[in-house]
């Protein structure tokens, strides 16, 4: 049962429109998104194996037409998908991410976001994915590392805290907020049972705080998206309008043409100082998907604001003796092996093209760990695996092979495939890593993690 006072703020503010709203929410069920990751598979792929509906604003986005769990799915595992409401996509369907772009996103977790646009990046781009809830920022490192990201860096820090280490620095700031959930009700009845105006006031006071926050991170010409999942108007067009007053040097930037077909435009509400209908509402009486609020505005282009990072790179070069084993294993594993420079991280060995140097505390992922030195032996780790995999000498894939597929999600050791020699080995499926192992002989030692195998 929705809200009685939430049904009648969306009276006011849909007018002629609310009966399809309302229709959408009591009598439709939600649709269930799925998004390809092109780090690790191609489009060819789902298509095939997934029964699957393009979205016309998002390439690579779908709708899922199946009720069937995905989390079992060796896609899932192999990080070829990420399952992500439409409404959600749509965010970063407001504007074209460049290759090269350095991106923050502040509030990230579970990762939906941050690995949408990170799979837009090139090798020259980075992304720092922050999340103030320790908790939630773990659950975010898991899900880089199953899509195979390489340059990322993952914090757990108040949004505040990132004024001490850049000036104007990131080409888009992603400022996807808290907010009291009115998108979700028909996906989470906890965002029915705790929804409340004295919530959305609160929610609303919490966003201002985060986007005022934002202000300084971006580099003149630059972008903050800054989105919620919610509908209304304190938590909306109020704090956009109230940013925009506080900040002349920000202006609302018009999305591109795909997204301003299938939403709505923002409100300009009484006592509203700026235009906001650039903004963008995505309702699910409109759009196959849940509630999605989207403002895309650009920093004035100003020659004296230059990029600024305020701290020291901590990464340091690898001993003599931990450079030549790493350098073996590189050689003897990666067809590019040759050409990558690995650094050190306090006592962690990873490969990062370096754009954003790690922050002095509260990191818990700085580009991708290669493994731990044992002896004169490197053992790769999985996020290795999961993002140089496809560069790997010695491959398997078990797409043809149901029983030996099945048999290596479980963790067990399974029979080489034929022709493999002995090494360090990326298994995959559809082309996609699911992870790796150890080729010995005429089988291949298991490397998939504990904590991610399947149970049955």
């Amino acid at each position: 049962m929705l809200p009685v006072a939430f049904l009648e703020r969306m009276r006011r503010l849909l007018g002629d429109s609310y009966t399809e709203f309302e229709r959408a929410l009591s009598e439709s069920d939600a649709v269930r998104g799925v998004r390809l990751n092109p780090i690790k598979a191609s489009k060819k792929t789902v298509d095939e194996l997934l029964p699957v509906k393009p979205l016309s604003y998002f390439d690579g986005g779908y709708v899922l037409e199946s009720d069937e769990p995905m989390g079992y799915h060796p896609l899932h595992h192999a990080g070829a998908i990420y399952m992500q409401d439409p409404g959600a996509m749509a965010t970063l369907a407001a504007l074209d991410v460049k290759p090269d772009f350095k991106i923050i996103d502040l509030c990230a977790a579970p990762g939906g976001k941050s690995t949408q646009a990170a799979a837009m990046l090139g090798d020259d781009g980075f992304i720092l994915s922050n999340e103030y809830v320790g908790s939630r920022a773990k659950l975010m490192v898991g899900n880089l590392e199953r899509l195979g990201i390489k340059n990322s860096m993952i914090t757990s820090l108040d949004t505040g805290e990132f004024k001490k280490y850049f000036r104007s620095y990131f080409d888009l700031c992603i400022a996807d907020v808290p907010c009291s959930g009115e998108g979700m009700f028909r996906k989470s009845e906890d965002a029915v049972s705790m929804w409340s105006e004295e919530n959305v006031r609160l929610c609303a006071k919490r966003q201002k705080q985060i986007i005022e926050n934002a202000a300084t991170l971006v580099k003149a010409g630059g972008y903050l998206l800054y989105s919620t999942c919610t509908y209304s108007l304190e938590e909306n067009e109020m704090v956009v309008d109230e940013f925009l007053t506080a900040h002349p040097e920000y202006t609302l930037h018009t999305v591109k043409p795909q997204l301003l077909a299938v939403t709505d435009d923002g409100i300009s509400f009484e006592g509203a100082t700026h235009d906001l209908t650039p903004c963008r509402r995505f309702y699910p009486h409109k759009s196959q998907g849940e509630g999605q609020f989207i403002a895309l505005m650009k920093k004035r282009e100003n020659p004296s604001d230059l990029p600024t990072i305020l701290y020291k790179n901590t990464l340091k070069p690898l001993t003599k003796e931990e450079s030549g084993t790493v350098a073996a294993f590189l050689r003897d594993t990666l067809r590019s092996g040759e050409k990558i420079t690995p650094m050190k991280l306090s006592e962690r060995i990873v490969i990062s093209n370096g754009k954003i140097p790690p922050l002095p505390h509260c990191v818990l992922l700085y580009g991708t760990l290669i493994g731990e030195i044992k002896g004169r032996n490197l053992i790769p780790a999985h996020q290795f695996y999961s993002a140089y995999g496809s560069d790997f000498k010695r491959r398997a894939e078990l797409s043809d092979d149901t029983q030996r597929l099945n048999a290596y999600l479980r963790g067990e050791q399974i029979p080489a495939v034929a022709g493999l020699d002995c090494g360090f080995v990326a298994v995959c499926f559809g082309g996609a890593v699911l992870g790796g192992g150890k080729c010995i002989g005429d089988f291949i030692n298991n490397h998939y993690p504990k904590g991610l195998r399947n149970k049955k």
